[in-house]
């Protein structure tokens, strides 16, 4: 397996793994949000895992969010926002292998924590994370409530 930093000719193997993870979006989103991060790495790593014959396997992607991250107690902290390896290629060490290429990417920026998400419903996100070294700090709901703008409604 081979890990290295995401590039302009990862694009469709990119968008292709993305949809995957995220499919609500469509592969014009995903397109356009690599032409985005692409244009504009600052703050941004993204790693493809590829098998020795090339076939794109996986995708890692993390920012260094210098905002308050849930759980972690300096700033800035690496986040993982994304990770996905195809469902033939799992519990092959693939995802240890992207989050190892993170880690390595957060600790030269100097971060001391690496944190990430996953839905409160997600149970495979959440093994994954445990067997790859995270420990869950917290569980949140979040709510939400729309708000008129017509006085009549107050």
């Amino acid at each position: 397996m081979i890990i290295t930093a995401a590039t302009a000719s990862d694009r469709a193997d990119w968008a292709a793994l993305r949809q995957a993870l995220w499919p609500r979006h469509g592969l014009d989103t995903h397109a356009a949000a690599i032409a985005q991060i692409l244009a504009a790495p600052k703050d941004l790593a993204n790693f493809v895992a590829r098998t020795a014959d090339g076939s794109a396997v996986g995708i890692a992607e993390a920012a260094l969010r210098h905002d308050y991250v849930n759980g972690c107690q300096t700033s800035p902290a690496a986040f993982l926002e994304g990770i996905y390896v195809v469902p033939e290629h799992r519990r092959n060490g693939v995802a240890r292998m992207l989050v190892d290429a993170v880690e390595d990417w957060a600790r030269r920026l100097g971060c001391s924590e690496f944190a990430s998400d996953a839905a409160i419903d997600n149970t495979e996100s959440h093994r994954m994370h445990a067997a790859l070294g995270f420990e869950e700090t917290q569980r949140v709901v979040y709510f939400r409530k729309a708000l008129s703008n017509d006085p009549a409604d107050h």
